[in-house]
Order: structure tokens, then C-alpha cells, then sequence
């Protein structure tokens, strides 16, 4: 194998802890204690191991870099791995979160401990795995494997209604990928080759362009989710566990934007420039059509879900802007929206973890209860509005900038729906934290514990400070966007002389 190891080793390590999970015998409480030990444990060393390959990653270059590659089965699908600057955050995304999913389900999943925590670790290596894939086919293998576990934690510790959630999820991003990889075949045929490196530099003709767009756009949609297909996450969140919502948002649905940056951008450039305002539409719809349906909600993560389709809706637009400032806004965005929603589904279930109820006209009052809590929440919640300050505001103020340039109806339409996240975000803390303490049933309410305040404190802190200082994501990203960008101006030209 070429290439360093370490890249191989953030895929197997997660693996290697479910594996010792696997051999634990009894159902004990001795015995699931050290199941979640080993969870947490793997997934802190995964972390270290992935600032590793951050500290071996140079931002400066544009190229793949940590390469690793072996030839797998006939001779033309390999398994080959590397990171760029716009995949590396979201690796470091993914095992920064994991950690601390491990942390917030120890007392809140009581059964069948050891099978959830095995499918957090194998949900991790896949995640993981989708973002360093550098074979098209492997990249599809770890796509649609991580639909096996996410089913099986919201199915199996969901809600009352999570069999037909679970079901919905599968089905949904089932269907749509099944597209991609007719799609991956033709591409095959046509290149030879499923190497994506070698994909990136093949021109594929225009008229096959749009079919293969289509088919790529049927998954990412599913997955970001867009609107109208963004009907099975509401439904999804509201029945899964915490960690479950917090994977789901933080990770999850950033695959489908990754999908458009990775594959539809640069490999399929004219065709991305005739579908842009479909997608500009399509974004504009989702920003300000699910706010207000998140401005009707009565449940807290229903209201959260659907502020995630409107804030994904600024990730497309900024992607098909075409443009750096559009590019690396969306980017920023994904990886802020990771922290603020993964700490707004956290902070959702420390209340349920006491109520047993995530209905907002249960609560009210508790800033007079749980002060610290508060606190949390209203940072959080700022950071979802968009508020100077906080990361939130710079993913959205960079895709706005990007739509601006590329169309400025595009742009004041999209602003619309910062002044309707201030709405319901705003709306939703009201109700929640002001107000009188006059329910009995929140008169013992007890504010956050030492393991929810080492849980909720890493977030809080990594969304202040990329609020203040935004320019080491900017930094990682900048070379890889660049070189990008002028692929794709370099595709559409060569395709523009050809037509001619």
C-alpha cells in the first residue's frame, strides 16, 4: 500500500472497538460500564488520530494528499483513500462529534447497550470512509452502509413512531442512490475507470452530462434533504435518540452537500450551470416554505429539523453560485450547522432526559431553574439565527455574498429567511426559557450535570470561536475551492469549443 497508514486507520479503529464490544459476554451493568468505556475510548482515539492526519495535511495544496491505494478486484476498482482541504473538516467533524454522542447516550440508553454502541462505531468507520473515498465505487459502498445503522438506532431505540420513521429514512435515500449508481456504471463505461481523481480530469460530453446529473442530484437531494424530498427528516429526528438526531444532522446530511462539491461541480460542470437555477429555486422554496412550517411547530426537534432543511437551503445556493465566496460558504456552513445543530439536539434531549416530553408548551421559565442551561441554549440558539459573533453568521453571510454575485434576486430572496430564523429560533427559546415558572412539574427541574456541561462545553466553545475567528476553515478549504473552480472554468470552456 502506498501513502500513509493513518488514513486507513481512522476507517479500522472505530471498527476494532466494536469488535471488542462484540466479545464482552453478559448483560451486567459491569459489563455494559465497560462497553461504554471502550465506545468512548475508541471514538477519543479516533479524534487524536484524525488531528494526526490534520497535522500531516498541508492546506497550501490543492491536491488529494495522505493517499493510500491498492488494487481491490478487477483491476479497475481500487481502494484508494486521500483527503483534500474540503474534505478534511468533515472528517475532523465526524470524530470530533462522535465522542460526544458516546457521552450523551450513557444514561439515557438502558437497552441493548452493546448493539447500540456497535452501530455508532461501524456508522462512524462508514462516515469516515465517505469522505476520504477516492474510488467511486467505494465511495458508494460507504454511502449507502451507513443507511444500515442509522436505520437501526432510529428503528430500534426511536420513538414510539419509529418503525415507520426508520422505514421512511431507508426508503427515501434508497431510492435516490439507486440512481447513482446506474450513473456510476455509465461512468465506468464511458472513462473507464472509477478512480475519481482520474474522473475529476475526464470530460464527459455534454448530452450525458445532464443524465448523469440528474441521477447524482436524485441522492444528494434525498440526503441534504432538499425540498420537496426533505419530508422524511422531521420524522426521522423527532423518533431517533439524541445522539442519534445529532449524527443525523451533524454529519448525515452533510453528505449530500459534500456529493454536489465532490461529484456534480466538477465533473459535471456544464450541466451544473444549466440545472443552477433549479437549484437556486428549489433553495429559496426550502429557506423560506420551512421556516415557516418551523414557525408552527409544537415539538422542539420537529422545529429543529425543519430549520435544518432552510439553513441546508443556503448550502445549495452558495454551491451553484459558482463562485469562491459562494463555495466557501457553503462549505463553512456545513461544518458550522454540524456544531449548532448537533448542540441545539442536545440541548433538546437534557430536558427530555428529565421531562420525558419535547412538547414546548411543557416548559417555560427555566432560565429561574437551570441557569447554566439557558446560557448554552441561547448561544446555540443565536448561532442558528445567524448572529455576529457566532459561527452560524459566517456560513450565511458568505453564501449570500456568493448568490449576490450570481444573482442578486437569488440573495434578498434567501435574506428572507434570516429574518424568519430569528422568528422561530427566538420564538422557541421564549417559550422554553423565559416566562413563569408555573408548571409543578418543573419545580424540581435540575439544572446541567457535570457530564452535560463536558458534553455541551466543546461546542460552545467551537461556535464562539469560529464566530470570532472563521479563517482556519476558510484556510483548509481556500486551495482546494480555488483549484476546483478553475477545473470547472477550464471543463466549460473546453466543452463551449467543442460545440463551436
Amino acid at each position: 500500500m502506498s501513502g500513509s497508514w493513518v488514513l486507513s486507520g481512522l476507517i479500522a479503529l472505530p471498527l476494532i472497538g466494536a469488535l471488542l464490544i462484540l466479545a464482552l459476554r453478559g448483560t451486567s451493568e459491569a459489563t455494559l460500564n465497560n462497553a461504554r468505556w471502550i465506545a468512548l475510548w475508541t471514538t477519543a482515539i479516533t479524534f487524536i488520530l484524525s488531528l494526526v492526519a490534520w497535522g500531516r495535511f498541508n492546506p497550501g495544496e490543492p491536491g488529494f494528499q495522505l493517499v493510500e491505494q491498492r488494487d481491490w478486484f478487477s483491476h479497475a476498482i481500487s481502494y484508494k483513500l486521500g483527503v483534500d482541504g474540503i474534505s478534511m473538516p468533515f472528517v475532523l467533524l465526524t470524530t470530533f462529534l462522535m465522542p460526544i454522542c458516546i457521552a450523551a447516550s450513557w444514561t439515557s440508553i438502558q437497552s441493548r447497550v452493546k448493539e447500540y454502541l456497535i452501530c455508532f462505531l461501524a456508522l462512524e468507520t462508514l462516515m469516515i470512509g465517505v469522505f476520504e473515498a477516492l474510488d467511486l465505487v467505494l465511495f458508494y459502498l460507504f454511502f449507502e452502509g451507513g443507511l444500515i445503522p442509522m436505520f437501526l438506532i432510529i428503528g430500534v431505540w426511536g420513538g414510539k413512531r419509529r418503525v415507520y420513521a426508520a422505514f421512511k429514512f431507508f426508503l427515501y435515500t434508497l431510492t435516490g442512490s439507486l440512481l447513482m449508481l446506474l450513473a456510476i456504471m455509465a461512468m465506468y463505461w464511458t472513462a473507464g475507470t472509477t478512480d475519481i481523481e482520474a474522473l475529476l480530469r475526464f470530460h464527459f460530453p455534454a448530452s450525458m452530462q445532464t443524465w448523469l446529473w440528474l441521477a447524482f442530484f436524485a441522492s444528494f437531494a434525498v440526503k441534504m434533504p432538499m425540498w420537496p424530498v426533505h419530508t422524511w427528516l422531521p420524522d426521522a429526528h423527532v423518533e431517533a435518540p439524541t445522539a442519534g438526531s445529532v449524527i443525523l444532522a451533524g454529519i448525515l446530511l452533510k453528505m449530500g452537500g459534500y456529493g454536489f462539491i465532490r461529484f456534480s461541480l466538477p465533473m459535471f460542470p456544464a450541466a451544473s450551470l444549466d440545472f443552477a437555477p433549479l437549484i437556486y429555486a428549489l433553495s429559496i422554496i426550502a429557506i423560506i416554505y420551512t421556516s415557516l412550517v418551523a414557525l408552527v411547530q409544537e415539538d422542539m426537534k420537529k422545529l429543529i429539523a425543519y430549520s435544518s432543511v432552510a439553513h441546508m437551503g443556503f448550502v445549495t445556493m452558495g454551491l451553484f453560485a459558482g463562485n469562491t465566496q459562494g463555495l466557501q460558504g457553503a462549505v463553512y456552513q456545513m461544518v458550522s450547522h454540524g456544531l449548532v445543530s448537533g448542540a441545539l439536539f442536545l440541548c433538546v434531549g437534557v430536558v427530555y432526559d428529565r421531562m420525558h416530553t419535547r412538547d414546548i408548551a411543557a416548559y417555560g421559565g427555566l432560565v429561574h431553574r437551570m441557569p447554566r442551561y439557558a446560557a448554552a441554549f441561547m448561544v446555540f440558539t443565536l448561532a442558528n439565527v445567524g448572529l455576529p459573533g457566532t459561527s452560524g453568521f459566517i456560513g450565511e453571510f458568505l453564501t449570500l455574498i456568493g448568490a449576490f454575485q450570481a444573482n442578486a434576486w437569488v440573495a434578498l430572496l434567501a435574506t428572507t429567511g434570516v429574518i424568519l430564523s430569528a422568528c422561530y429560533a427566538l420564538y422557541l427559546y421564549r417559550r422554553v426559557i423565559f416566562g413563569v415558572l408555573d408548571k409543578p412539574s418543573l419545580a424540581a427541574i435540575a439544572d446541567l450535570n457535570t457530564r452535560e456541561i463536558a458534553i455541551l462545553a466543546p461546542l460552545f466553545v467551537l461556535v464562539l470561536y469560529y464566530g470570532i475567528h472563521p479563517q482556519p476553515i476558510i484556510d483548509a478549504s481556500a486551495a482546494s475551492i480555488d483549484s476546483l473552480l478553475k477545473g470547472v472554468g477550464q471543463a466549460l470552456a473546453v466543452a463551449k469549443t467543442a460545440a463551436l
